[in-house]
C-alpha cells in the first residue's frame, strides 16, 4: 500500500470490503495551544487552523487535545515551568473545526479551577463536547459519546503525566488521572452502556522522547486487550511512531498541532490522523504531516510519506500525503 493516497486505498478497500453501512470518518489532532505566538497571530486576526480548514472538514467528527483553558479569570499556579491561558477571543477559531476537545492533561489546570471551570463554560456555549475533564469526578470519567452513521463510539481521555495533580474528585473540578484498573473499569462500563467501539485518548509518555516507553506500551496492549478499537496518544510534544498489535493501531503521539516555542525541528512537527470506522473496527487509517511555523501554526505536507493500515494488516505501511 506503500504510496498511495488516501482516496485510492480508501477506494480500493471498499470495493474489496462490500461494506454495506457508510463508514464514520473520524480525525484526531494532537496538543493545541492557544496561548503565546498562536494567541497572539489570532489577535491579530490570523488562523491558525485555516491551512487545515478543508481537511477539517472532510471529517465527521474531529477531536483534538486542548493544552491550555480558555478564561480571563484564575491564577496562575506558581509550581510550574509553563502555564498557559487562551483568550476567550480563541473559541470561534475552534468552532466549526472540532466537535470535541480532551481536557485531560497537564496544563487544564494551569489557571486553577476558576480559569477550568471558565474553559467549560465557554466550550458549552460555543457548541464544543469536551471529556476527560468535568465539574466531578464522575463526569471527568464520562465517556464522549459519537453517534454518527448507526455507529457508537464512546472516547475515554485521561492524563498520566506525572507528578499526579488537578484530578478531579467527587465534589471538585479537574481532570480523568489514568489508573489501569479505573480505565479498564471505564472501557468495560462504556462497552455495557452500548458502544460498537472504544477509542482511548492519552495525554502519557516522556517528553521530547522520539519513542514510547515500556509503560505506555504495556498500558496500550492492555486496553487493546479490552477490546478497544484502537489506541491514539499526546503529550510528548513530538511523534512516537506507531504499531499494530493483534491488528489494532497504537499511534503512541501525535505530537503538537498548534504549537509555538519550540526551537527542535521534532517539536515543530506532528501528526494529524484520519480514521474510517465501522462496527468492525478500524477500516482504515492514515497520518498527515502537521509542520509548524514560528506561530504554531500547522501546515500540511504534500508528498510526505507517514504510517496508516488498513483492516487485517499485520504490520504498518506507509502512504503518501496528498
Amino acid at each position: 500500500m506503500s504510496q498511495k493516497s488516501w482516496l485510492t486505498a480508501t477506494f480500493a478497500l471498499g470495493l474489496s470490503l462490500n461494506v454495506a453501512a457508510e463508514p464514520v470518518n473520524l480525525i484526531f489532532a494532537g496538543d493545541i495551544m492557544l496561548d503565546d505566538g498562536p494567541g497572539r497571530f489570532i489577535s491579530e486576526g490570523g488562523d491558525p487552523l485555516l491551512p487545515f480548514a478543508s481537511i477539517l472538514k472532510e471529517a465527521d467528527y474531529r477531536i483534538g487535545n486542548l493544552e491550555c483553558p480558555i478564561a480571563s479569570n484564575g491564577v496562575q499556579l506558581d509550581n510550574k515551568i509553563y502555564n498557559f491561558r487562551a483568550k476567550p477571543r480563541v473559541v470561534p477559531v475552534l468552532q466549526g473545526r472540532f466537535d470535541a476537545l480532551s481536557l485531560a492533561n497537564n496544563h487544564s489546570g494551569d489557571y486553577g479551577r476558576e480559569a477550568f471551570l471558565e474553559t467549560m463554560i465557554h466550550l458549552d456555549q460555543a457548541g464544543i463536547n469536551y471529556f476527560g475533564g468535568g465539574r466531578n469526578l464522575a463526569e471527568a470519567h464520562k465517556p464522549l459519546w459519537i453517534d454518527r452513521k448507526g455507529l457508537k463510539i464512546a472516547v475515554l481521555a485521561y492524563n498520566e503525566f506525572k507528578p499526579r495533580s488537578f484530578e478531579a474528585g467527587a465534589n471538585y473540578p479537574g481532570i480523568a488521572w489514568s489508573e489501569d484498573t479505573q480505565v479498564i473499569a471505564d472501557i468495560r462500563a462504556a462497552k455495557a452502556a452500548g458502544a460498537d467501539l472504544v477509542i482511548p485518548f492519552m495525554h502519557w509518555g516522556w517528553e521530547n522522547e522520539g519513542k514510547p516507553s515500556e509503560r505506555q506500551q504495556q498500558l496500550a496492549r492492555k486496553m487493546i486487550d479490552e477490546g478497544v478499537a484502537l489506541v491514539v496518544g499526546s503529550h510528548p510534544h513530538v511523534i512516537q511512531g506507531a504499531e499494530i498489535y493483534k491488528g489494532k493501531p497504537i499511534i503512541y503521539s501525535l505530537g503538537n498541532f498548534v504549537f509555538d516555542g519550540f526551537d527542535y525541528a521534532a517539536g515543530k512537527r506532528g501528526w494529524l490522523l484520519r480514521l474510517k470506522l465501522d462496527k468492525s473496527g478500524v477500516i482504515f487509517w492514515d497520518t498527515l504531516v502537521a509542520q509548524m511555523d514560528d506561530n504554531g501554526t500547522p501546515l500540511p505536507v504534500s508528498g510526505a510519506f507517514t504510517p496508516c493500515g488498513r483492516a487485517g494488516d499485520e504490520s504498518l505501511s506507509e502512504c503518501q500525503n496528498p
